[in-house]
């Protein structure tokens, strides 16, 4: 029988303890790198994340090397999810990487949506959704990076006060920034707002003020009107109510 690969899914059970340190307590996310679970610490009890990249998507540790530096280089954006440290463990009878951050409370945003009525949010709360996204990979921007895996399975949403908290699960590593991965993410923010307002079922009786943003989801008057999250933030900051 052929070995299944690492890509199809570790999907560890709660209760599996990595390298004798992290109860697994359940899977968070499944990108294109590998795998994101909540995890405890036995030692001290205390609640993180932990990434576990794939064995055949980590060549010689490159890909985990990549993730841990750009995490520490955007340490200071708040959306960002903080890194802790590295360790490894047998999943599958090999020896996989993993990375270890904090834990953020919350759920996904994809999952917020589909709790709402008509599994969509009404477009002043998709509006605020979005805007503090915009406004958390705004730095990440302003420093010249991008981040490469935005969408609502990646997106830790909790409601705070009369806003929403966000954070974003998991990076995904596209080679050296370039304008082009930048504006990939604006679109990739734009997108987000077009599933959270219900995509295609919804769109179409969408009010102006989503269609101001969305544009038809047409990349080339998007990325016109909006080269990076700031200038989405402020175009957001700025919208004309109809």
């Amino acid at each position: 029988m052929a070995r299944s690969r690492d890509t199809d899914g570790y999907d560890l059970p709660p209760g599996r303890v990595l390298a004798g340190k992290y109860e697994v307590l359940t899977l968070l996310g499944k990108g294109w790198e590998g795998e994101v679970y909540e995890v405890r610490e036995v030692r001290t009890g205390i609640e993180r994340a932990a990434k576990i990249f794939f064995h055949e998507r980590n060549p010689r540790g490159r890909a985990l090397l990549r993730y841990a530096h750009k995490l520490n280089k955007l340490k200071a954006c708040p959306v960002v999810i903080q890194y802790h440290h590295h360790d490894t463990a047998w999943v599958r009878g090999r020896k996989v990487e993993f990375v270890v951050s904090d834990y953020v409370e919350g759920e996904m945003l994809s999952t917020f949506i589909a709790q709402q009525p008509g599994k969509r949010l009404r477009s002043f709360e998709a509006l605020h959704v979005l805007h503090a996204l915009a406004l958390g990979v705004e730095p990440i921007h302003h420093m010249g990076e991008y981040h490469g895996d935005i969408h609502s399975d990646n997106i830790i949403i909790r409601r705070s006060g009369v806003g929403f908290d966000v954070k974003l699960l998991d990076f995904f590593d596209l080679g050296a920034p370039t304008r082009e991965k930048i504006q990939t993410d604006v679109f990739d923010l734009v997108y987000t707002l077009y599933e959270m307002v219900g995509g295609s079922e919804r769109y179409a009786k969408a009010g102006p003020e989503i269609r101001q943003i969305v544009k038809g989801l047409k990349q080339s008057l998007i990325r016109r009107r909006f080269r990076t999250a700031g200038e989405l933030r402020q175009g957001l900051e700025n919208l004309r109510w109809e």
